[in-house]
């Protein structure tokens, strides 16, 4: 028989991971887009280089992913920081292999969705399910940053690899990614495709989206970007995220009121 200390548990640790909303997709691009303007700042516009750019966010990840695993309930400050860490990291650790290691999009691509398949595929194996709202044990939320650091570092590669070895230019690209997108959600809302594979399918999605879009607003105009500036960029781009999460949680915060009231 399951104590009360232990359904407590569980609740606690399922409180620490959003629930699934349209503006939980808005901060997630921001996220992405941040992370892709905030790497490149770091490895390009501050001349770090990927190495020593990756070093850092790595730091930086390390220090949110403690702060979020050792919370004892949702904060969304923390979940947000560890999300933005992933995205910066996988940054730099994407353009590193594809440009200092010279893999190429094309083999870093297929190498890094293979390693989201074997996460998934693992997570799958022990738990016996794959998960994204409902994070009830330790294993499953170590699961579940692992699965989200791989495939935000997949979708630096994929997001290169479409706008520059296709030809598609990044404001194309980030067409292409955003109309994958829609047909993921047209897939939840027209099939009964089960909503673990939609979810993670639109995680990966949206990285790469972000990528191009970082890159539609910072890169070069000779290269098809509007030349804002990586770090003015990615500072405005980390307010308007967030002002989203301030507004989300205190939205979330008044729609219980009257129930802790009861």
């Amino acid at each position: 028989m399951r104590t009360e200390a232990s359904r407590s548990s569980s609740l606690e640790v399922f409180s620490k991971v959003p629930q699934v909303t349209l503006a939980f997709w808005i901060v997630k691009i921001l996220a992405t887009t941040v992370g892709e303007t905030g790497g490149d700042a770091l490895s390009m516009t501050l001349k770090l280089g990927y190495l020593v750019s990756t070093l850092i966010f790595l730091g930086f990840f390390v220090l949110t992913l403690t702060a979020q695993v050792v919370s004892k309930r949702f904060h969304p400050l923390f979940y947000w920081a560890v999300v933005v860490a992933t995205t910066t990291v996988g940054t730099t650790t994407s353009d590193y292999l594809d440009r200092t290691l010279g893999l190429g999009y094309i083999k870093s691509s297929i190498m890094l969705f293979c390693m989201v398949l074997a996460v998934l595929a693992a997570w799958h194996f022990t738990t016996g399910k794959i998960e994204f709202e409902r994070i009830t044990t330790r294993r499953e939320e170590t699961f579940y940053w692992v699965t989200i650091l791989v495939s935000n570092t997949l979708g630096t590669a994929l997001g290169d690899f479409v706008a520059s070895d296709t030809g598609l230019g990044f404001e194309k690209g980030a067409l292409v990614f955003g109309a994958l997108i829609a047909i993921v959600a047209a897939l939840h809302y027209w099939t009964n495709i089960a909503d673990s594979v939609l979810f993670w399918s639109a995680y990966v999605l949206t990285r790469p989206l972000g990528a191009t879009l970082g890159d539609t607003l910072t890169k070069p105009r000779e290269d098809g970007g509007l030349n804002l500036g990586r770090i003015t960029t990615s500072v405005v781009i980390a307010v308007a995220m967030v002002v989203m999460v301030a507004w989300t949680w205190r939205r979330d915060r008044r729609g219980q009121e009257p129930l802790l009231a009861d």
